[in-house]
């Protein structure tokens, strides 16, 4: 009976995987990879896979010594990253006060920066008050009338630290989006690392946002959206860290087997409990951060949270949970709340001390009496005035954004944005040969402008690195991608709910880190994974490097509309490859 089994059996001697549903079959040809596909071997390395090293035979054919090797591998995850931070840093704080003018909004958030750091509320000021601040060099007299403001204060209050330390004029109200610009650089750097475990393909990431062009001028702008960018990609180091932290964990108590491997534990998987996580409770700090910046930090406050979750349910399988889901919402989704929404709460309720301190008759901040005069009465009485009187002013400021829609020469629609359809010009002028830096000998004006617009070829690589990234996480589900592609949606899929709002492609630097990692990835896909043939190898690193190259001379070539540097007008003409960048 059993020989006749075997003979009649047409799936005998098949691998596992041709007895799945046609589907899979299907799929698999474009990628697909099952979960019981995974590596097997020690779970440690699947929770926490280790560093990639350089190969013995780099430090060989460059002549250092294997003890120096050793040493410059081991500090490589610091110097790396710094270099590339101090190469961010020197481009960013060069000749930061020029223009030396108002530009752009500018007109708004430096004066109210400077009014919020002295009095604790932002205040009108006159129509001339630009003119003044740079005839007087900031010496003038803080008006006392209240301003109606759309924006929360950290973003404002960050910007005044700098207006303090440095004066109230174009470096001082620059200084501190130029240093978080800068460290910005430095944690991608260090996230890219602890992504792909790779110090290479870290510093990739940051040298490619170092040289691009919308986070250069954002970088050199007050503007909130740059100090809206640090606390998200602050935030979102945060919690890769308590992964590697959590999983690290979760890994010491998987138990050892005879051969000293560990193996997955159904019992570990399902009931461990990873504590209090501090990492965690730093990304809700962080988050507060960004909210307290700009309200559209609440989305990617929503996104990063369930990213959480899910990657807590992706450890459990991999410790062997029979329900990783049940077990994370059990375990996980409780402290993940407790650590993110209320702390993002407080700090942003704290955000407002200074006009709730602000006097309450008439004489402090923007509607700080409401609660007293047309606020009177009601169901909710029992509130302290303060609190209900910064209610009204939220919903005032909700009913403002929803309802905004004056057209502006500059804005755009969001399905434009990632190739940079429609930029923005912060500052522009004709200077006259021989004035303001135009050559003597240019025949014709010059044009000085500073145009935010990302680096052309960086932007439309990330077209393709983002349709990698999404193949990846549906067809391969790799983790690093879903991240990725949740910090990408995060701050780009909201403004498509907003699209006959007045909104400018500058919002996108919000996901530019983002978009930076995915390129830095489908890079090192080019250059090929480990364990490829020599000669893919060499194809791979010189196709990776011609690209990585271009993007660096595109980033010069634009340089000058970047810094409002006079150039002649043909020269910025030859510039404009879009029609819509004029």
């Amino acid at each position: 009976m059993t020989s006749t089994a075997s003979s009649t059996d047409l799936r005998q001697g098949q691998a596992p995987h041709d007895q799945r549903p046609s589907w899979q079959q299907r799929l698999r040809r474009f990628g697909y990879a099952p979960a019981k596909d995974a590596p097997s071997g020690d779970v440690r390395d699947r929770l926490v896979p280790p560093y990639a090293e350089p190969s013995p035979r780099l430090w060989q054919a460059l002549g250092v010594p294997p003890v120096l090797a050793e040493r410059i591998t081991r500090w490589s995850g610091w110097i790396g990253p710094l270099l590339v931070t101090l190469m961010a840093g020197v481009m960013r704080f060069w000749n930061l006060g020029s223009p030396r003018a108002v530009i752009f909004d500018e007109t708004y958030y430096a004066k109210d920066a400077w009014a919020l750091v002295h009095r604790g509320y932002e205040v009108n000021w006159d129509k001339n008050a630009n003119d003044l601040v740079l005839q007087t060099h900031g010496h003038l007299t803080i008006p006392t009338d209240a301003a109606y403001v759309v924006h929360p204060p950290v973003g404002k209050y960050v910007i005044g630290l700098g207006e303090l330390m440095f004066g109230f004029d174009p470096f001082g109200w620059r200084f501190m989006t130029a240093l978080l610009g800068t460290l910005s650089v430095l944690l991608l750097c260090r996230i890219g690392r602890r992504m792909f475990r790779s110090t290479f393909l870290g510093c990739l990431a940051g040298v490619l946002m170092a040289v691009d062009g919308l986070h250069f001028v954002m970088s050199r702008t007050s503007l909130l959206d740059g100090v809206l960018m640090f606390f998200v990609v602050a935030a979102f180091g945060c919690l890769v860290v308590d992964r590697d932290r959590s999983r690290e964990k979760l890994a010491a108590a998987l138990p050892a087997g005879p051969d000293g491997r560990v193996r997955p534990d159904d019992q570990v998987g399902d009931t461990f409990r990873f504590g209090w996580r501090p990492w965690r409770w730093g990304a809700g700090l962080m988050l507060g951060l960004a909210i307290g910046t700009k309200w559209n930090g609440l989305y990617i406050l929503a996104a990063f949270c369930v990213m959480a979750v899910l990657w807590d349910a992706g450890a459990r399988r991999t410790a062997g949970a029979r329900r990783p889901y049940l077990a994370a919402l059990k375990y996980d989704t409780g402290i993940t709340f407790l650590a993110t929404w209320p702390v993002a709460l407080t700090v942003y309720l704290v955000s407002w001390t200074g006009w709730i301190l602000s006097p309450a008759d008439g004489t402090g901040g923007y509607f700080r009496n409401w609660a007293a005069t047309d606020g009177r009465g009601g169901n909710w009485t029992f509130l302290p005035d303060w609190l209900r009187s910064l209610w009204h002013y939220e919903h005032e400021v909700y009913k403002f954004h929803i309802g905004l829609s004056s057209p502006h020469t500059y804005q755009s629609n969001p399905w434009s944005w990632i190739v940079l359809g429609r930029p923005v010009s912060y500052f522009y002028e004709s200077p006259s040969p021989g004035a303001d830096g135009c050559p003597a000998d240019a025949g014709q004006k010059c044009a000085r402008e500073v145009l935010a617009i990302g680096t052309p070829l960086l932007w439309w690589a990330a077209c393709f690195a983002l349709l990698y990234v999404l193949w990846r996480w549906l067809l391969r589900r790799d983790w690093r991608t879903g991240a990725i592609a949740c910090g990408i949606a995060a701050g780009y899929l909201p403004w498509f709910m907003y699209q006959e709002r007045t909104i400018f492609l500058f919002y996108a630097v919000v996901f530019l880190p983002f978009l930076c990692l995915a390129v830095a990835m489908l890079i090192g896909a080019i250059i090929g994974p480990p364990g490829s043939t020599e000669t893919r190898r060499v194809i791979g690193a010189s196709a990776a490097g011609i690209l990585v190259l271009l993007i660096a001379w595109n980033f010069i070539y634009f340089w000058p509309l970047y810094t409002g540097t006079a150039i002649p007008i043909d020269q910025w003409r030859s510039r404009m490859w879009l029609d819509t960048w004029v």
